[in-house]
C-alpha cells in the first residue's frame, strides 16, 4: 500500500515531535546533571547565612536568560532552527538548575528539608529505592494510594545510581523539573509559533519555580497544564471563532490532540490526584462549551455527538494510563477491602483556601503579569483559541474554588488552596501572550518606531531578570529548612549541632542487628516517622491521617496504640499484638521520659486550623521487662525489639 502525501506528512510530524521530546529531555538531563555535579564540587556557604549563593545564582540565571533570548532571536529570524531549539532546551533547564540547585548547593536536602509533607514524600521515594514493587509508603502488605508515578521513577533512578532515597530526592526533583521545562517548550512549539513558545515556556517555568517547586511532582503537571489545555481545546474542534489567531497552529487539532490530551490526563493521574481532578474538570468544561457551540451552529443535537465521542476516547486513554499505578489499589477495593477511617485527606482549610485568589490585583510583577493576562483573556475570547483554552482553564479553577468553599458547610473541602499555582501559571501564560500582542499593537500604533520596540523589549527582559532573581527569596523559608534539618548522614548543612535524627543510624543498626532481617521485612512503630524517610522499614502508623492509606484504618490503629499503653503485663501486650487485625510491630522506637516510654501521635481536628492535634501516649517501662523484648537506649530514643517476631 502506498501512502499519499497527505498521509505521510502527519506521520512525519509525529515522528519529528517525538524526536524533539527525546532530544529535549536528554539535553535537559545532561545540563541538570553537569550543573548539580559542578555545584557539589565547591564548598559553598549556607544560603541562610551568606549572600554568596544568591549572587552566583543571579549570574547563572542571567546566563540562562541570555541563552533563551538568543534562541528567540534565531527563531524569529528563522536561522539555525536546531541550534535555536537546543539553546532553548539548555537555557530553560539551566534556569531551573541554577534557580534551585545553586541555593541548595551546600545541603543534601531539597526545599523544606525533611519536615512535614516533605517527610512522607521522602519516605515514598525511599520505599521505591528499596523495591520496585508498588507498595504503600508506610504500611506493610498494602498497595499505594498516593499516586506513585514520580516517586517510582525516582526510586528506580536512585537504585541504579546506588544512592539512598533521601539523598536522591534533591537532584531527582531538580532534574525532573528541568526535563519537564524543556519538554514543555517542545509541546508549546507544536501549538504556537516557536519563538512565542520559548517565551511562554520561560514565563510559566519561572512562575512554577517560585510557587510550585517545593512539591516537584505537582510542579511537573503545573508546567505542562497550560499547553495541555490549549491542546485539549483543539481536540474538540469547536466552531471556528471569528477573526484570526496569528500565532495558533490550527493543525494541532483533531485526533492527535485527543490522544495527547488523554495521555496528559493519564500522566496527571499517576503523579497528582488533585491536579488530575482539576485538569479533567477543565476538559469536561471545554467539552460542554464545544457541544453548546456545535449545537448553536448546526441547530441540531446530533452535532454534539463527535464531541462526546472524543471526550470518551480521552477518558479511556487516561484511564488506561492511570491503571499503571492505580490497579493494585483498585483490585484491593474490588476484593472487599475496607476504607474505614478514610476521608480526612481533604480536611484542611488554611486562610488561602477560604477566599478566592485574585492575583491580578497584587502590587507585584506576578500581579502585573496576571492583570495583563486577565485583560487579554477577556479581550481575545472571541478571536483566539489560546485565549479560549486558557480562559476556560481559569474558569474551571474558580469554579473549583467556589465548590470547595461551599463544601466547607458539610465538613470537607476540595483543597482549592493548592490550585493557586495553577491559577498563576494559567494567567502567567496568558500574560505572556498579552505582552507580545500589546507590544505589537503599540509598535504598529507608533508607525513601527524602532526605539519604541527596543524600549518594550528592554522592559520585558528586565522584568524577566527581576522576577527570576527574586525566586530564591520567595523560597527563602523552604531553603532555610533544607539547611536546618538533619539529613540522613546525621548532619546539618548550616554546620549547627544536629537534631535527634543524628541518632537514626544507630537506631537502624540496633534494629537490624537484633532482628537479623531485611529492613523491608520489619514493621516499626514510632512517632519519629522521619526515621522511615531515611530507612525503608515499614511503619505501623503514618505521620498523620491526611496522608495515610485509607485501607490502613488510621483511627483504629491510633486507638489500639493508646489501648496497648494501658495494659499491665508483657503477656497482655503480646497477646494484643498477636490478635490485632494488622501486622504487629517487630520494633518500637520510643522517646525517653520520666514517666515511661512515649509516642507523640497526631489526630485530625478539622475544621480547626492547624488541622492536626498532637498528643502523647506513655507506655510503662514494666510492659517490656520481659526476656521476649530487648530494650536498648540510643540517645534520646529507646529501641524495643521483639525476640522471635515473624
Amino acid at each position: 500500500m502506498v501512502l499519499t502525501a497527505s498521509e505521510v506528512a502527519p506521520a512525519r510530524r509525529v515522528v519529528s515531535t517525538l524526536v524533539q521530546f527525546v532530544c529535549a529531555a536528554v539535553v535537559a538531563a545532561v545540563v541538570a546533571a553537569v550543573g548539580l555535579f559542578a555545584f557539589a564540587r565547591v564548598q559553598w556557604p549556607a544560603f541562610n547565612s551568606s549572600n554568596v549563593t544568591q549572587a552566583i545564582t543571579t549570574v547563572l540565571q542571567f546566563a540562562a536568560l541570555v541563552m533563551l533570548a538568543v534562541s528567540v532571536w534565531l527563531l524569529r529570524r528563522r536561522r539555525s532552527p536546531w541550534v535555536a531549539r537546543v539553546l532553548s532546551w539548555a537555557g530553560l533547564s539551566g534556569l531551573v538548575t541554577a534557580t534551585l540547585g545553586m541555593p541548595l548547593a551546600a545541603t543534601k536536602l531539597y526545599l523544606h528539608g525533611i519536615s512535614v509533607d516533605q517527610e512522607f514524600r521522602t519516605e515514598y521515594l525511599t520505599r521505591f529505592t528499596d523495591s520496585a514493587a508498588l507498595q504503600d509508603m508506610t504500611y506493610a502488605d498494602l498497595p499505594p494510594f498516593y499516586p506513585a508515578g514520580w516517586f517510582w521513577v525516582g526510586g528506580r533512578v536512585a537504585n541504579v545510581l546506588g544512592m539512598d532515597g533521601w539523598e536522591a530526592f534533591k537532584p531527582y526533583a531538580i532534574a525532573s523539573l528541568a526535563v519537564t521545562a524543556a519538554v514543555a517548550v517542545v509541546l508549546w512549539s507544536e501549538l504556537v509559533r516557536s519563538d512565542l513558545a520559548v517565551l511562554v515556556a520561560t514565563a510559566t517555568t519561572a512562575i512554577v519555580l517560585a510557587y510550585g517547586s517545593p512539591e516537584p511532582y505537582g510542579a511537573i503537571i503545573a508546567l505542562l497544564l497550560p499547553a495541555a489545555l490549549v491542546l485539549a481545546w483543539g481536540a474538540f474542534a469547536p466552531v471556528r471563532v471569528s477573526g484570526s489567531d496569528r500565532y495558533q497552529k490550527h493543525a494541532r487539532q483533531g485526533w492527535g490532540a485527543v490522544v495527547g490530551t488523554g495521555l496528559f490526563l493519564g500522566l496527571a493521574a499517576t503523579f497528582y490526584t488533585l491536579y488530575l481532578g482539576l485538569a479533567a474538570f477543565a476538559v469536561v468544561v471545554m467539552a460542554v462549551m464545544a457541544m453548546v457551540l456545535a449545537w448553536r451552529a448546526s441547530g441540531t443535537w446530533r452535532a454534539t455527538i463527535p464531541v462526546v465521542i472524543r471526550l470518551a476516547v480521552i477518558a479511556a486513554i487516561a484511564v488506561v494510563v492511570a491503571l499503571i499505578v492505580w490497579l493494585p489499589f483498585l483490585l484491593d477495593m474490588l476484593g472487599g477491602a475496607s476504607l474505614a477511617g478514610s476521608g480526612t485527606a481533604t480536611h484542611y482549610l488554611p486562610d488561602a483556601g477560604a477566599r478566592l485568589p485574585l492575583p491580578m490585583f497584587h502590587a507585584s510583577l506576578i500581579g502585573l503579569l496576571c492583570l495583563l493576562g486577565t485583560v487579554w483573556l477577556v479581550g481575545r475570547a472571541s478571536s483566539s483559541r489560546r485565549a479560549q483554552a486558557l480562559g476556560l482553564g481559569v474558569v474551571a479553577v474558580y469554579l473549583w474554588y467556589l465548590a470547595s468553599l461551599a463544601l466547607t458547610a458539610v465538613g470537607t473541602t476540595l483543597l482549592a488552596f493548592r490550585l493557586e499555582v495553577i491559577l498563576l501559571v494559567l494567567l502567567g501564560a496568558a500574560g505572556t501572550f498579552a505582552f507580545v500582542d500589546f507590544t505589537r499593537w503599540i509598535v504598529l500604533a507608533t508607525s513601527d518606531n524602532r526605539r519604541v520596540r527596543w524600549s518594550l523589549m528592554a522592559v520585558g527582559a528586565l522584568g524577566a531578570v527581576a522576577f527570576t532573581q527574586n525566586i530564591p527569596q520567595v523560597l527563602a523559608g523552604e531553603i532555610t529548612v533544607a539547611y536546618t534539618d538533619t539529613d540522613g548522614n546525621g548532619e546539618r548543612a548550616d554546620q549547627r549541632p544536629p537534631g535527634a535524627a543524628s541518632y537514626f543510624a544507630e537506631v537502624d543498626e540496633t534494629i537490624a542487628s537484633q532482628l537479623g532481617r531485611d529492613r523491608d521485612d520489619i514493621v516499626v512503630l514510632t512517632a519519629d516517622t522521619t526515621f522511615l524517610a531515611y530507612y525503608p522499614y515499614y511503619g505501623f502508623q503514618a505521620l498523620t491521617s491526611h496522608y495515610a492509606n485509607p485501607l490502613a484504618d488510621f483511627s483504629a490503629r491510633a486507638a489500639a496504640i493508646e489501648d496497648w499503653s494501658e495494659l499491665e503485663t508483657p503477656d497482655e501486650l503480646l497477646a494484643a499484638w498477636d490478635t490485632a487485625p494488622w501486622r504487629a510491630p517487630d520494633a518500637v522506637v520510643f522517646r525517653q521520659s520520666a514517666e515511661g516510654y512515649t509516642l507523640r501521635l497526631a489526630e485530625d481536628v478539622y475544621p480547626n486550623d492547624p488541622n492536626v492535634r498532637r498528643y502523647t501516649v506513655t507506655y510503662p517501662k514494666s510492659l517490656f521487662d520481659d526476656p521476649r523484648f530487648t530494650v536498648t537506649e540510643v540517645g534520646p530514643f529507646v529501641v524495643v525489639t521483639r525476640a522471635g517476631s515473624a
